[in-house]
């Protein structure tokens, strides 16, 4: 049944196309420029030296000095856009993101801009606008997915707690986990139109941020405006499927909003978002043999070259998703600032597997006894919410300080699964499972300060914070009666349960010292105290049925602590204005997540067991950066070398069910012993190059994985059954190869058309790398992408979409088929 149905929407806003003035970059990342306002982008050094502003009187003062690039008579004039939400164009990107002049971070960063969001990217989900940064990949399935993990250069797929993403003052980042299901970012919560920029900061080389900067940083900056705006923006895609034995079209509707003001010291910002979408197959319901009188089956085998023949698709879901976000600003006075943020999510998702098989007695489709169709029959209802405050303060002077808290709760979560599948046809048991996350929540506060003891203009900066952090997981699974007619506890007994807590505190110290104008040595340290508490599991069997259970084991775990300590240095020297040498190391300790202890749940099929007497990883991290700088460009050329401690890896192999031989993908978590990435990256960025309006971007990373030691490995080569060995062998999930290219041309202040292809090497999902069989469902594929786009400023108020994504629509497999040629449409209105 095609989905398609016709879809129209509001347009949208004709962004402003002009090229910034050229800027100088300073020595050694230094801090000669003004800091930024809180919310703004940094003021050139031509301002640098003016009595402090409020942040609003700020941004005008500075857009006033700065040069207008010039426009020939014969052009049509530009489309005029409030400056206080344009984001600036592609120059903006070049500079130094307003965190890392204001903490001089010692990271090396990639940028982009909102109006490169609008002309280069099909936007549809908010993680759709990092897909071309260099060394970053997105793990989304399909449009409005809700377990979309950002992967860096050396930590790919199931490390979502290795990398931190913050909206504004909100941690994104569900570090309740690592993984690629509860654990994945909260993308969902920010609206797309509410994007001012993004920046990411790469590597555990900064003392401000906790261990799980490993892979690095991302922050989503919103559009917190200095005069009215309003947009509204209507986008549409649609994907034709043809994969084992679906066929079917799959369109998603998507409406984004946003508006805001300035009226003198208060400041708001209000965005909404709502996102309708069918989607693909997720998974697909395998078996190791035809089931019995049936026909139907598609003969497969299994990425490790098992049987695992399809029988039916797995999760074939409809997600229905709102989110709203409201932020708050008030100057108290010229130089300090406070803000409130609150965002709610909700999602109802509902699936409907589909089966292959016909039954050879009734000529009916039938499951065939197969029980893994039960747990992708599924609804699924979430409503989350998030609450951020912050204090900061922007004197430029001796000294500053910036607090924030935030909070996310999980207000209500919870999953509704029939137990297993009728013993003929396509029916259901009545009874069920009501799995639970809603009492999950976590917390974070920060207090950090910053003195300049010789002045803004001096030659050192120090840095210093205390951190706490808090998690807490909830994961009941109960029995019901009566699966989809039943309270949210069903009959008041546990098939298991999961839960735990994990505690942080922090003190760090940074101090920023220009040895030279164009030297600077960067030095700092990061202390903190971890522990896991009230750990407890409740494990149980059951008859086949799942009426009965036949035994129950509950344990309450131990108790976990470390204490460790970090340092991070570097050292950055400018032989001249336009070249910069940077020399970086960190150590970082990455402490379990309550999941990886306590957690033992089934999501869409795919079992995890938890571990609760996992080490925290020690990870020392080490690079060299050499880059070349333009007004309108940069080159970098990364060498970088890696060496992880009692790494925390996860993996997935499907293991067969002992009562029908069904098989279920399990997920086991343990401590590698010792792990090392050596690599190299080359990224690429330039405008005008060759002619004006072509910008041409790119990257290319190889990384030489290697597990070096891991004698607790026990594992078998699953074809001959020989004990086999893990040593020497690629880390799982991190690919080999990685590169993207891209070419942006802009003829004028209208069009630009866009082009570009990502490629990723092959990866293993194994420890003995024995995954070798490819474009099979569960397999981790190699793939080369390519998408399109052109983007058309009808008038000063429309502009107009038309996409491509995946335009040679290749199939591929990450665990889960990805999606094919999708056609996007999309028009914005800026009011």
């Amino acid at each position: 049944m095609s989905k398609v149905c016709a879809l129209c929407g509001a347009s949208a806003i004709a962004m402003k196309i002009a090229l910034l003035a050229p800027f100088n970059t300073a020595y050694a990342q230094s801090n000669d420029s003004t800091l930024p306002p809180v919310t703004v982008q940094a003021p050139p050094k031509a301002v640098a030296k003016r009595p402090a502003k409020k942040p609003g009187e700020r941004v005008v003062v500075e857009r006033r000095r700065a040069p207008k690039p010039a426009v020939a008579a014969e052009q049509p004039p530009k489309p005029a856009v409030s400056p206080g939400i344009d984001g600036g164009g592609v120059n903006a990107s070049y500079g130094t993101p307003p965190v890392v002049a204001r903490f001089q971070l010692p990271q090396e960063s990639y940028s982009i801009t909102s109006k490169q969001i609008d002309e280069t990217i099909n936007l549809k989900d908010p993680e759709d606008a990092v897909k071309y940064l260099p060394d970053l990949f997105v793990r989304k399935r399909n449009d409005g997915d809700n377990q979309a993990v950002l992967a860096t250069r050396d930590w790919g797929l199931s490390s979502s707690a290795r990398t931190l993403i913050y909206y504004d003052d909100i941690l994104v980042s569900a570090l309740i986990a690592n993984n690629n299901t509860n654990g994945s970012p909260h993308w969902n919560l920010i609206s797309p139109e509410a994007i001012q920029r993004i920046d990411f900061l790469d590597g555990p080389f900064a003392a401000a941020y906790p261990g799980n900067s490993i892979g690095g940083v991302l922050l989503v900056t919103s559009k917190m405006p200095d005069k009215p705006f309003a947009v509204a923006k209507e986008t549409v895609s649609v994907m034709p499927w043809n994969q084992y034995g679906t066929k079917d079209t799959y369109v998603t509707s998507q409406t984004s909003a946003a508006a805001g003001n300035r009226n003198g010291a208060v400041s708001w910002l209000i965005s909404a978002n709502y996102l309708d979408s069918y989607q693909q197959p997720l998974t697909y319901t395998t078996n190791a043999t035809p089931p019995a009188n049936t026909t139907g089956t598609i003969i497969a085998l299994n990425k490790q070259g098992l049987p695992a023949d399809v029988v039916g698709t797995g999760a074939l879901a409809h997600s229905q998703q709102t989110s709203e976000n409201v932020r708050l600003a008030y100057d108290l006075n010229a130089m300090v600032q406070a803000t409130y943020s609150w965002g709610i999510w909700n999602n109802h998702q509902v699936s409907n597997p589909q089966t292959y098989l016909t039954s050879t007695v009734t000529g009916q489709p039938t499951f065939g006894g197969v029980s893994s169709f039960a747990s992708n029959r599924y609804v699924w209802d979430q409503t989350h919410m998030s609450n951020a405050v912050s204090l900061k303060s922007d004197t430029k002077g001796v000294f500053d300080f910036d607090l924030s808290a935030s909070t996310y709760n999980y207000l209500q979560d919870i999953m509704l699964n029939p137990f297993t599948v009728a013993s003929t046809g396509v029916g259901f048991s009545q009874n069920g499972k009501i799995t639970r996350n809603d009492g999950t929540n976590w917390q974070n506060a920060d207090a950090k300060g910053i003195w300049r003891p010789f002045g803004y203009d001096g030659p050192q900066e120090i840095s210093f914070g205390l951190h706490g952090d808090r998690y807490q997981l909830e994961n009941p699974v109960f029995a019901s009666a009566n699966t989809f007619q039943t309270s949210s506890t069903g009959t008041g007994q546990l098939y298991s349960d999961g839960e735990g807590e994990t505690h942080t505190g922090a003190i760090w110290v940074q101090d920023a010292w220009k040895i030279q104008p164009n030297l600077k040595l960067t030095l700092g340290g990061r202390f903190e105290a971890w522990e896991a508490i009230n750990g407890f599991n409740l494990n149980t069997t059951t008859n086949a049925a799942g009426t009965t259970i036949t035994s129950s084991v509950a344990t309450n775990q131990p108790g976990l602590q470390s204490t460790n300590f970090s340092p991070k240095a570097s050292l950055s020297y400018d032989p001249n204005k336009e070249w910069n040498i940077t020399a970086n190391f960190g150590q970082a300790y990455r402490y379990p997540t309550v999941a990886e202890l306590y957690q033992n749940i089934s999501v869409g099929g795919v079992a995890t067991v938890a571990n609760p007497f996992l080490t925290p990883e020690q990870d020392l991290n080490g690079e060299l950066n050499i880059e070349r700088h333009w007004n309108d460009g940069k080159v970098r050329l990364t060498l970088f070398d890696e060496l992880v401690h009692n790494a925390i890896i996860s993996q997935t192999n499907l293991a067969t069910n002992p009562v029908n031989g069904a098989q279920v993908p399990t997920t086991t978590i343990g401590n590698v012993d010792l792990i090392r990435f050596r690599g190299v990256d080359l990224s690429a960025d330039k405008n005008n190059v060759f002619i004006t309006g072509l910008q041409i971007f790119g990257s290319v990373t190889y990384v030489d994985s290697r597990i070096l030691s891991d004698p607790t490995y026990a594992g078998s080569n699953p074809l001959t059954g020989i004990p086999d060995t893990a040593v020497g062998k690629q880390v799982p999930n991190v690919p080999d190869w990685r590169a993207k290219l891209g070419f942006t041309y802009r003829p004028d202040d209208f069009w630009a058309y866009t082009v570009a292809v990502r490629y990723s090497g092959k990866q293993f999902s194994t420890l003995d790398n024995t995954d070798i069989v490819s474009h099979v469902f569960g397999a981790f594929d190699y793939f080369t992408v390519v998408d399109m786009k052109i983007h058309y400023n009808a008038t000063k108020n429309f502009s107009f979409d038309f996409g491509i994504d995946n335009l040679l629509n290749q199939q591929y497999f990450l665990f889960h088929p990805f999606p094919g040629r999708t056609y996007v449409l999309a028009s914005k209105y800026t009011f």
